[in-house]
This record gives C-alpha cells, sequence and structure tokens, in this order.
C-alpha cells in the first residue's frame, strides 16, 4: 500500500536549481482575521457612540436614519482572490435594515438585510465573500432606507486563501489504484501506490509567479515503518528519498511540506516510491502560493498629543510601509496589548488608569501577520485622579496555611468606585508586603509565637480603606521544609542580572542583560567581569544578553552557553572560559525573530544532556502555531545546536503554541516544567511535553480547546508575570517580574498545592532563581529594567535564600 508518527525533517537535497528546505508533518497555519474597529473607518452622516454594551474597542457607529448613510473601512489583503468580510453589527429593532455592501467601490450584496438582534446589545455578525485585490481594499456599507443601517461594531477580514489543492485520485497514477476503504480522505478517495519501487502520483499544479512555493502531501499508512519517496518538479528529482514516516493507523492522515521553486503556469509535480515497500496512501497536494515575508518598517515618533489625563492619552505615530500595505496598528504597554487600530490610522486614545507608570510602544502589522520592529518607547505616567472615595474594607481575613516560620493569609475582595489596585498587609502593626492579588505569606517567622494580621485596600489614587479587623496566628513548632527564609546579599551592585550558571569550582557566571557583560560572582559575593558579548544589542525592551547555561561536560570541554539580540535576530552562542576569560562565540541556533518584546532568553540543560531554549512569539503570535518558525516555541537541540535526537517534529521544536516562556526546571521525575508570559489575563505554569500545543494565541491560560494542552496553574498578569524557575526535591520557586514575589508550590502528581506568594514587594521585581552549590537558592532582581534599563546604574541584586528545614522529597 502507497505515515504519523509525528515528525519534521531538514533535507539537503539542491537540484537543477530548486531549493528544498524543510519537510514538516503540520499544515500550513492559517492566517487569522484582521479586525478593522467601525469608530476608526470613515463615517458619513454618523456618530461614534457607546451607549449600548458588548461593543468591541472603544464604541460603534450609529448611522444617521438616512438613505446614503455609510460606514467605509479601508483593509489590506496580503493576496488577490476570495476574501471574507465579516460585519458585526446590532438592529435593536423588530424590522430588519438593508444595506448595499461595496468592496472597491462595487456592490457585491445590494440591500443585505441587517435582521432585528433583538436588543441594540445583542451583536451579531453577517459574513460577505468578494473578490479583493493585494493591497489595500475598501469596505462600505451604505443604507439604503430611511431608516439607515444598523449600529456597526467592526469588521473582520480575512484574506484570500494562499493555497491550492490537487486531489490524489485526479493525478495520474502509475501502479496504483484509487480507493475510498479508509477513512478521513478528502474529495472522493486517495491513490493507494504499489508495494514496489517507482510506483508514482504525478500532479500537474499551477503557479501563478514563479517563486517559492510550499507544497504539502497529505498521507497515511499504519505499515510502521518509513515509505521514503523522490519528489520531481518538471521531471527532475529535487528531493529524493523524502521520509513519509507511518501514522498509527490507515485512517490518520498527516502532511508532509516541502519548499520547492516552481515556475509561472504549469509545472508537474510526481512522489514515487523508492521501496519495494511503495509509497504511503496520498490524499492529496497542497500548493501554496509564495506569501509575503516582508514585515512592515517600524512606525516612528511616538508621541502624547496634548496632556496626559489621569484616565486616557491620546497618542499619535508616524505611519509605517509596507510592500503590501499596513493592516494594523498595536499599542502595546511593555509587552502587553492595550490598543489596536486600523491600517490606515495613526493617532487613537488610549484608555489607562490613574497614577499609573506606562511604558508605551506601537508595532505595525501586515495582513500577513508580520510585526515591525517597535517604535521608539514613551514613558508616562498618569496623574492623580479627583478621587477622593477610598475602598470598602477588605473582608475574611484568613490563614490559609501556618508553619512554624510562615503564615499564608487570604481575604476577600474589596470594591471600590473606580477599581482596586492592591493591598498593603500588616503583621503586628508594621506593612511587610504590598500585593495585588488577595494572598501573602509572612515568613521568617518564630515557632510558637502567635502574630496579629490586617491588611487594607488601596486604589490607584492612594487612597487607602480602613484596615481589616485582626487576625491572630499562632505558628507551629515545626517548620515546613521548602519554605524560602532570606540569608543574606550576595550582591547587590549589578546591572539586571539575568541567566545565571554555577560552574564546577561553585562560582557563577551572571549575565548582565543591557550591560552585555559577564559576570563571575563567588558565593561570597566577589564579582569580576570576565568578558562582554560585543555582539549583543538590546532592543529598548526585553531583549539583550540573555540566559546562561554552562556545559555538562564543563570541566573538560570549557563551553558556555548564551542566548543573546544580535543585530538580525536571536539567537544561541556559545564560547569557551578559560584562564578566566571568554572566549570567541561561535552562533548554534540562528534565526529567531527578534523585537522589542516577547523575546524568551532562557536556557538550561536538561537531565538529558540536551540544551532546552524557550523563544517568544517575537510580538507575531502566529509564529507560536508556526511550526517552521522557531518562536513562541521550547527548543531542544544537541551540544552543537542540531535538532536532538527524539524531538517530536523531526526538528529543533519540542513543545510550541507558546507566548513567551521563560523559566526551564526538571522534577524527580525528570518532567520539565515551564512558567510563561501572558498577555492581559492569565500567566501560565506549565507542565511540558514533547509535541503538545500550549494554545497560543488561541488560549491565554485554560481554554480546554481540543489539541491544545491547558496550563496546571494560571495567574492574573498582575499577580504574577512570571520568569525563572527551580525545583528542588519537587518544590517548585518561580520569581515573578510584574508581581514583585517568590511563588512556592509543592508537586503533588501532575498538579501543585495551592501557590504561596513569598517577600512580596521587598526586591522588586524578580527575574531569576537557581540552585546554590551550598545548598542555598540565589534569586535576582532586575527592576529599571523597562525600554532598554538602565545599564549605567548598578542598581540590582543578587540575594541568598535558606530553607527553613530542608525541603522533603
Amino acid at each position: 500500500m502507497f505515515t504519523h508518527r509525528t515528525g519534521r525533517r531538514a533535507l539537503a537535497a539542491l537540484a537543477a536549481g530548486l531549493l528544498v528546505t524543510a519537510v514538516v508533518y503540520a499544515g500550513p497555519a492559517t492566517a487569522a482575521p484582521v479586525r478593522y474597529e467601525a469608530e476608526t473607518a470613515r463615517i458619513v452622516q454618523g456618530v461614534v457612540e457607546s451607549n449600548h454594551a458588548n461593543f468591541s474597542g472603544t464604541g460603534f457607529v450609529n448611522t444617521d436614519p438616512v438613505v446614503g448613510s455609510y460606514v467605509e473601512w479601508t483593509v489590506n489583503s496580503a493576496t488577490a482572490g476570495t476574501a471574507t468580510v465579516g460585519i458585526r453589527f446590532a438592529n435593536g429593532l423588530a424590522a430588519g435594515r438593508p444595506a448595499d455592501v461595496a468592496v472597491n467601490g462595487s456592490v457585491v450584496a445590494p440591500a443585505l438585510v441587517f435582521e432585528s438582534t433583538g436588543a441594540w446589545a445583542t451583536w451579531a455578525t453577517k459574513n460577505v465573500t468578494a473578490t479583493v485585490n493585494a493591497g489595500s481594499n475598501t469596505i462600505r456599507v451604505t443604507g439604503t432606507t430611511s431608516g439607515g443601517g444598523p449600529n456597526l461594531d467592526y469588521v473582520d477580514f480575512e484574506s484570500p486563501q494562499a493555497f491550492t489543492d490537487y486531489q490524489a485520485e485526479n493525478a495520474v497514477v502509475s501502479q496504483g489504484v484509487v480507493e475510498s476503504n479508509w477513512a478521513g480522505f478528502t474529495g472522493t478517495g486517495f491513490v493507494n501506490g504499489d508495494n514496489v519501487v517507482g510506483s508514482s502520483v504525478e500532479f500537474t499544479v499551477q503557479a501563478s509567479t514563479t517563486g517559492l512555493h510550499t507544497v504539502t502531501f497529505r498521507h497515511a499508512h499504519g505499515s510502521g515503518v518509513n515509505r521514503p519517496m523522490d519528489i520531481s518538479v518538471n521531471g527532475t528529482v529535487v528531493a529524493p528519498a523524502v521520509a513519509f514516516p507511518a501514522t498509527p493507523t490507515w485512517d490518520t492522515w498527516a502532511d508532509v511540506s516541502l519548499t520547492l521553486s516552481l515556475t509561472a503556469g504549469a509545472n508537474t509535480i510526481r512522489a514515487t516510491a523508492t521501496t519495494a515497500n511503495g509509497g504511503p496512501n496520498l490524499d492529496r497536494l497542497r500548493v501554496t502560493r509564495p506569501s509575503d515575508i516582508e514585515p512592515p518598517t517600524p512606525p516612528s515618533n511616538l508621541r502624547v498629543v496634548g496632556q496626559v489625563r489621569p484616565y486616557a492619552v491620546d497618542l499619535a505615530w508616524n505611519a509605517s510601509t509596507d510592500n503590501v500595505g499596513v493592516a494594523q496598528y498595536k499599542v502595546y504597554n511593555g509587552g502587553n496589548v492595550i490598543k489596536t487600530a486600523g491600517g490606515n490610522i495613526t493617532a487613537v486614545t488610549v484608555d489607562l488608569q490613574p497614577n499609573t507608570a506606562y511604558v508605551l510602544s506601537v508595532l505595525a502589522y501586515d495582513a500577513s501577520g508580520n510585526p515591525s520592529q517597535g517604535s521608539n518607547n514613551l514613558t508616562i505616567t498618569t496623574p492623580p485622579s479627583d478621587d477622593l472615595q477610598a475602598p470598602t474594607t477588605p473582608a475574611n481575613l484568613r490563614a490559609a496555611s501556618v508553619s512554624g516560620t510562615s503564615v499564608s493569609l487570604a481575604w476577600n475582595a474589596s470594591t471600590d468606585n473606580i477599581g482596586v489596585t492592591g493591598y498593603n498587609v500588616y503583621r503586628d502593626g508594621v506593612k511587610f508586603a504590598t500585593v495585588p492579588d488577595l494572598t501573602a505569606t509572612a515568613d521568617a517567622l518564630t515557632p510558637n509565637t502567635t502574630y496579629l494580621f490586617t491588611v487594607e485596600a488601596f486604589d490607584a489614587n492612594n487612597n487607602i480603606s480602613p484596615r481589616s479587623p485582626g487576625l491572630s496566628v499562632r505558628t507551629t513548632s515545626t517548620a515546613t521544609g521548602g519554605d524560602p527564609i532570606f540569608d543574606r546579599n550576595v550582591n547587590t551592585q549589578l546591572d539586571l542580572p539575568w541567566g545565571v550558571t554555577f560552574l564546577p569550582d561553585n562560582t557563577a557566571l551572571v549575565a548582565e542583560r543591557d550591560r552585555f557583560e559577564i559576570v563571575r560572582v563567588t558565593l561570597s559575593g566577589q564579582k569580576t567581569v570576565v568578558g562582554k558579548i560585543t555582539e549583543a544589542v538590546t532592543t529598548s525592551g526585553e531583549g539583550g544578553l540573555l540566559g546562561l547555561a554552562a556545559s555538562p561536560n564543563f570541566a573538560t570541554d570549557h563551553y558556555v552557553y548564551a542566548m543573546h539580540t544580535a543585530a538580525s535576530d536571536n539567537r544561541v552562542v556559545r564560547f569557551k572560559f578559560e584562564n578566566g576569560t571568554i572566549g570567541p562565540r561561535e552562533p548554534l541556533v540562528t534565526g529567531i525573530a527578534k523585537n522589542t518584546f516577547h523575546n524568551g532568553g532562557r536556557i538550561k540543560f536538561g537531565p538529558d544532556g540536551f540544551l532546552y531554549i524557550a523563544t517568544g512569539d517575537g510580538q507575531d503570535a502566529n509564529r507560536a502555531q508556526n511550526l517552521s518558525s522557531l518562536n513562541g516555541k521550547i527548543l531542544r537541540v544537541t551540544a552543537t545546536g542540531a535538532a536532538a535526537p527524539g524531538n517530536p517534529f523531526g526538528t529543533r521544536v519540542y513543545s510550541y503554541g507558546h507566548r513567551n516562556p521563560q523559566g526551564l526546571a526538571w522534577d524527580s521525575q525528570g518532567r520539565l516544567w515551564s512558567s510563561e508570559f501572558g498577555n492581559n489575563v492569565w500567566d501560565e505554569l506549565n507542565l511540558i511535553q514533547p509535541g503538545q500545543n500550549y494554545g497560543w494565541p488561541t488560549c491565554e491560560g485554560s481554554c480546554s480547546v481540543s489539541g491544545m494542552t491547558n496550563p496546571v496553574r494560571q495567574w492574573d498578569t498582575a499577580s504574577a508575570s512570571p520568569s525563572g524557575l527551580e525545583i528542588v526535591n519537587d518544590w517548585i520557586y518561580m520569581a515573578a517580574v510584574r508581581g514583585g514575589r517568590l511563588w512556592v508550590m509543592k508537586i503533588t502528581g501532575s498538579t501543585t498545592d495551592a501557590p504561596r506568594a513569598f517577600f512580596n514587594g521587598t526586591w522588586g521585581r524578580l527575574r531569576t532563581v537557581v540552585k546554590s552549590p551550598d545548598g542555598g537558592l540565589w534569586l535576582t532582581s532586575t527592576n529599571n529594567d523597562r525600554s532598554g534599563g538602565t545599564p549605567n546604574v548598578l542598581d540590582n541584586t543578587i540575594v541568598r535564600l535558606r530553607f527553613a528545614a530542608p525541603p522533603p522529597r
């Protein structure tokens, strides 16, 4: 018979000028629709309002009740062809409201009825298909009766499909038959080639332009062995003996993708069996047109228009340019999206909180999802508002857990006329923690001692509630193993100590992110600069010199590995550390897309001896689901940067669907855990399994989507923004940047006990936590790390933590 151990395998075939780059066992990613809000469109005879709930963005358009009132959007398409336009509307009247839908001046849906939605706050979507051009297009919705059109919220624009499918049953088959006895095929059947060398299927395909095209064979075979095939284009073999691995069953279908050079017009693509087993069953061939891979230029001159107000700011920037067209802009606060605007919009109002600092930037995106690099960073602080009302008193203060040296507290949320910002927590009248959520842990307590705790709430204007009634708690006689206690400062004169790796002599190498220096630090805190990664650059955000990892064989090979941002990408390099200095850098893994934020950066050697690399999505969420991209992944490579044996896709990719993974650590069973920055809702702690999809951008936190793996734990982004991760005797220690605390939890099976928050606000933004050779933990701070940090000021620290008792196994 002419399979799914999921895998992907590089090819080294170059023939007749035709390029083959990779085999990918996954279908090509489909770009998500791009949203264009009505309030940023061109409005004729209508107004922007927000008096009916459940709209997207900042409002909706209420067109005047006259014939001819309209809203016109300008959208960008990556390719020409048939596009889908989803028009979101509301109509609270009983009768429908017809409107003409026109694309590029031609009516494509005359008098389309926007039926009643039952209420003005109930929204529905009407889909229209239309032929569009590559680049800029206009979409206009015009009322055709005296009642005008419906209220309009946005359009979702989905560019035309960039691929064409060719069914195997319609191809030229040599030594094979068309069958339909196994389920799951597309079309009317599949080709079952004879079990002989030379059986083949030849497709005739059309290419609109000359260039590189992705071709994807959909196949199945449950024989348990690889069935390789030669792939030829126009009679020339360009990919000899391409692997078609077995799939679990004959009705389990998988994809093998190659990048081939095709000429404009008709081309033949033939797959020919090279062994006596024949080839796999072939269902179809998908040919994807060359995609736009050129990103827009960065927006420039991001600036404040007028005055920063307590609850909002008006921003403007100079437009980006693109070879096809800018589809949208996204405004970021740090690495979090807070506003999206159409590609023709270069001025927006952003809602903010009073008395709060922000670091704002803007990126441009084209219709293919390619992101620009970030604009200039704009640092602002909103003034206080005139709000004088304090939050209500926190209720039900209680002890969630008690040991000999710690008490973990919890309480019920306060309410506020504007919103609660955080809580101050007191022990015997002295404030020991400021937290953004409803929990804090008092540490370094004395066994068999009674303490009195209270808590108060505050808002952004620093209006403070009355304190809660006191809670008296007596510690137990026994400390909980694994509870961390501050021991001493190791060194307080460092610039953003990001990566830390210990050497066999018990000294540590520490990466200073924005100075690009590597510092050697002894257990007693003495530091020596041993070199500078001169190839490293800043991104004025989260890039720079990031993770460090000493070779497992450092005693003999003297190699140290580093991840850093370079002029063109993020990359992993290695160098020798000998005679107290670092040697030349050898690039091992390159081409990891960089941006202002979402650069990942953690690297660690696992118990299997391979190097694991955490990469961010580079502010392009689509990369996380694209197995051809190194971004939004956890990679697993050999000491020379090659794909490690046993990787699930045959490439460097170990897991995918990540936004910005930060921490890597292994438990006593050899299982990998990872912490991950969320966007605006949930941060995550994940138990990593090879080949699994962790959901981004479809999921942020738990979402129970088929084929996507939920996190073990999740936190509101204000509570965590987790970075470094360490595990000692199955106790997890997770450093939180935005939360400014160390989360501690015990692994129980495939989950953890209730996380507890230590050192709340004590050292600010916490970045890295690692086991130290003397039986403790090193914990680093990276304060003032936004906008490229302050590399000329050595204002961050490494502290040593001891355990209240040895962490029990």
